[in-house]
């Protein structure tokens, strides 16, 4: 039973230590040639070298701060799922999964907005 109980933390702590340290690095050390294998690529973030460097510091701010945010309260409930039935724990850690990729996708939105307001449709700054 306790075994899964870890299990599951070191699962759910994965996806906001992978946002906290990705984050991080985007906005120090962004990916330094814009390629389509790794990255935060669309189209608009791949123009140029300005909008790319632009767009892994805004969302490398979105992630490192969202997975801060989300870390906190997973450990607390992992604390109060301690012990309890297996259902129950995988449930819950199925659910705290879920809703931490929720801000990991939901970057996307407000870094293209960002990107938009800041440079022309051909990548420009405004």
């Amino acid at each position: 039973m306790y075994g899964f109980w870890l299990f599951m933390l070191v699962m759910d702590l994965l996806i906001p230590a992978t946002m906290i340290y990705i984050g991080r690095r985007y906005q120090r050390k962004p990916p330094k040639e814009i390629n389509s294998l790794s990255g935060y690529r669309t189209s608009m973030s791949m123009k140029n070298q300005d909008t790319w460097k632009f767009a892994h510091n805004y969302v490398g701010k979105i992630w490192f701060t969202s997975g801060i945010v989300v870390i906190i309260p997973t450990i607390f409930i992992f604390m109060y799922l301690f012990g309890k039935r297996a259902d129950t724990i995988g449930y819950i850690g199925g659910a705290i999964c879920f809703i931490e990729m929720i801000p990991m996708i939901g970057s996307i939105l407000p870094t293209e907005k960002a990107l938009h307001k800041t440079f022309d449709i051909n990548g420009y700054r405004k």
